[in-house]
């Protein structure tokens, strides 16, 4: 794909060009504002609302990274309805059934696999430590996100976030001994690689 050159054509008005960008990068950062927001559908609400913005803002792009241009965008829009939501909170509504039974995340109880009990453990793990992440302050949570969940380079978060090198790494390290510390109180969920012993918790 010759992102430059969709870039181009989309500046000039082509919406094919960049539904095909959009397309490229729709699974990172739906991933990168899932993780920020911890939940599924604010997740979708933000990252449509990263797409328009970078589409209405695509003249400031200046060159270099566009993926850190883009994830810079679409963090922002997950930090700016957090900060919606903390002036203003709202109950969350669950999907409820004909019956009138409320459905439960169907992200967490689908199971298409032979072992349930493997999948149930696994799946507890992960709201462990998406709750862990939830808990970290805005400049870790995303640091951590795009570094350990995404796989990112440091200089992609670097460019990203905005901060030097040397700050997302010791952002970084903190968000690691912030988020090991947390998940301490979920160790039956842990793989005892990962359970920190009692003087190391002490």
């Amino acid at each position: 794909m010759d992102e430059q050159a969709l870039i181009q054509d989309a500046l000039e008005g082509s919406l094919d060009a960049f539904n095909t960008i959009v397309l490229n990068y729709q699974d990172i950062v739906y991933n990168v504002a899932y993780r920020i927001m911890g939940e599924h559908g604010a997740a979708g609400d933000a990252s449509q609302e990263a797409f328009i913005s970078a589409y209405e803002k695509l003249e400031q792009y200046r060159g270099g990274s566009f993926k850190a241009w883009l994830l810079r965008i679409a963090s922002n829009a997950c930090y700016d309805e957090l900060r919606r939501r903390q002036r203003h909170p709202v109950t969350p509504l669950k999907p409820e059934m004909d019956d009138g039974e409320i459905l439960e995340d169907p992200f967490w109880i689908e199971d298409d696999t032979p072992d349930p009990e493997e999948q149930m453990a696994e799946s507890e793990l992960q709201k462990a430590i998406q709750n862990c992440i939830n808990r970290l302050e805005d400049k870790f949570r995303i640091v951590l996100v795009l570094v350990d969940v995404e796989g990112q380079d440091y200089e992609t978060a670097s460019d990203t976030v905005g901060s030097p090198l040397g700050t997302i790494k010791s952002r970084l390290a903190r968000a690691r001994e912030r988020v090991q510390e947390c998940l301490q109180k979920y160790r039956e969920l842990l793989p005892d690689l990962f359970r920190l012993s009692d003087e190391e918790t002490a």
